[in-house]
């Protein structure tokens, strides 16, 4: 049986309109180009989407708008992640009773809680929310690191923990959760958060990644990821030196989601490049060496 969730999936970024309310006749253009370029599935209310910017009622409305544009088209899974654990439940039950394929979720970000009440946290929500669930280890931006055995664990008393997405720059850590963590349950699925580690980790033996980048050129991951499961691997390479050379607008950018907005909006996308305070749109240097990249490699809408 292979992993539920596989491929590339995009952590869907949120348009904003110039006041800052959301654009969701950007986001159901965006949901559509994505489904349109190849992504497998569609994350929102995503680290990328800004998820700590929204409301509940915009994560919501979000989520919906993806739904009726792509839903049966491609896996929406979306972020349930909170500081309070009856929050993520809560939020995991109203996304199951809209239809959504499953959810993604973090440790908390806020207190630095001890393992025993991590797996409290993730057992509570994995029992009451009847969904596939991912859970998702961001250290740099919670504080926390899920220890492997953690997931082994979790993974054999709960069918329904779908895999990992971990965005961390660690071969060691990827290859004991492919190790530990597959060998118990083989449709464990093993994602990237990073987009320069995608081939690293399907020659390991993971599955795909859940990748910002894949917002703006989702057929560069893609590319990889295809002729990497039908066996070409000079090809692999080849198409994953040119995703390399996209990875490059992180280097520029001073965030993840105003590097995929910058990035749209030089390839002429119909999304603002709008963030919420306390992040801000790129300045017009950082735009036009990302710009540069676009061209490079020749991308466009």
């Amino acid at each position: 049986m292979g992993a539920r969730f596989y491929g590339v999936i995009s952590p869907f970024i949120t348009p904003f309109k110039e006041d800052l309310t959301l654009d969701l006749e950007a986001a159901r253009w965006l949901a559509r180009y994505q489904a349109e370029r190849g992504v497998h599935g569609i994350f929102p209310n995503s680290t990328t989407g800004e998820f700590v910017h929204l409301t509940r009622d915009e994560a919501v409305q979000l989520t919906r708008a993806v739904l009726e544009e792509v839903g049966g088209k491609v896996w929406v899974i979306p972020g349930i992640s909170a500081n309070y654990t009856e929050d993520c439940v809560s939020l995991g039950r109203t996304f199951r009773d809209m239809g959504v394929t499953g959810a993604v979720v973090t440790p908390p970000y806020f207190f630095k809680i001890s393992a025993d009440r991590l797996r409290k946290h993730f057992s509570t929500i994995l029992e009451k929310v009847d969904l596939p669930i991912i859970i998702y280890n961001i250290p740099a931006t919670t504080g926390i690191n899920i220890p492997v055995s953690l997931y082994r664990d979790l993974a054999r008393e709960y069918s329904n923990l779908a895999g990992a997405k971990a965005t961390i720059e660690s071969f060691t850590y990827f290859r004991q959760l492919i190790q530990a963590v597959k060998a118990e349950r083989r449709d464990f699925a093993v994602l990237t958060g990073l987009d320069d580690l995608l081939l690293p980790v399907l020659m390991m033996g993971g599955d795909g990644g859940i990748m910002a980048l894949a917002n703006a050129a989702p057929q560069v991951h893609r590319a990889v990821y295809d002729a990497y499961t039908s066996g070409d691997l000079a090809r692999a390479v080849r198409e994953w030196h040119r995703l390399l050379k996209l990875v490059q607008v992180y280097d520029y950018a001073t965030s993840f989601p105003t590097a995929v907005k910058t990035l749209l909006k030089v390839l002429g996308a119909p999304v603002k490049p709008h963030a919420r305070p306390p992040l801000t749109p790129e300045p017009r240097e950082v735009e036009e060496k990302i710009a540069e990249i676009a061209r490079e490699l020749n991308l466009s809408i």
